[in-house]
């Protein structure tokens, strides 16, 4: 890819993230919150709302929780859950192929994960930082592998459009950031729609009072999901450092 373009994609980047900022700056959740339960009792009109704040979930910067909340109060439990997660996951699907294309790199190996390395695609002063994160975001997938190291990156309490960029900067392909969102939103996305489906009315706060403790199982949950890739890596470097007499290369 040519230097022109490169840079070409990177301003192109800058320029879309600095509008969807700003346009989830002047747009207040609360307020569409409040719309959404007025036409609540109209299923039909109720959908299609709730169709277009998914869609346009990029573009407004909104976070998912609270639109899980919504969908299980207009729909209750048993319809919210599969409305909402895959709500989820079509909405992460646009951040995943805007950011694989300003990264601009096919997978290179068999498993779907590329080593990152985005330095290229942001010149300057922020070279050796980028690099450095896409090096390290690039080990984790190679380490944990695709599906394992979405499934984890969504159970973990982190916004979901950073993990979005983080597997699309890696190299994972779409079809494992389905399987891995879908996966690792499951949890997130029951408790949303549970506490959406019994509220008196839309609440901005997402899982309220049930956040702590979901946020620690989640957690939990993601670090025991990563302990036996962990565990390879630190055995397979002590045996080459063994096998090699020098530390192994980090």
């Amino acid at each position: 890819m040519s230097s022109l373009s490169v840079r070409t994609r990177a301003v192109t980047a800058a320029v879309a993230i600095g509008a969807i900022l700003g346009a989830g700056a002047l747009v207040s959740p609360s307020a569409l919150l409040a719309t959404v339960e007025s036409v609540s009792t109209d299923p039909i009109l109720f959908g299609l709302v709730v169709t277009g704040l998914y869609l346009g979930r990029p573009l407004l910067a909104l976070p998912t929780t609270p639109l899980a909340v919504v969908v299980g109060y207009g729909y209750g439990v048993a319809v919210g859950v599969p409305v909402a997660l895959v709500g989820v996951v079509v909405t992460v699907v646009p951040v995943f192929l805007a950011v694989r294309w300003v990264a601009a790199g096919p997978p290179d190996d068999e498993a779907g994960v590329r080593s990152a390395s985005v330095s290229e695609s942001a010149p300057g002063p922020f070279d050796s930082i980028l690099e450095r994160a896409g090096a390290a975001v690039g080990r984790y997938y190679e380490t944990a592998g695709p599906i394992r190291g979405v499934v984890a990156s969504r159970l973990a309490p982190i916004p979901s459009d950073v993990a979005t960029c983080a597997a699309a900067v890696s190299g994972v392909r779409l079809r494992h950031l389905v399987i891995g969102t879908a996966i690792g939103e499951l949890p997130w996305t029951i408790a949303a729609v549970v506490v959406g489906a019994s509220a008196a009315t839309i609440r901005t706060g997402g899982v309220g009072d049930l956040g702590a403790a979901l946020t620690l199982a989640c957690l939990v949950a993601a670090i025991a999901l990563l302990a036996a890739p962990a565990y390879r890596l630190v055995r397979d470097r002590g045996e080459q450092s063994r096998t090699t007499g020098r530390p192994a290369d980090r």
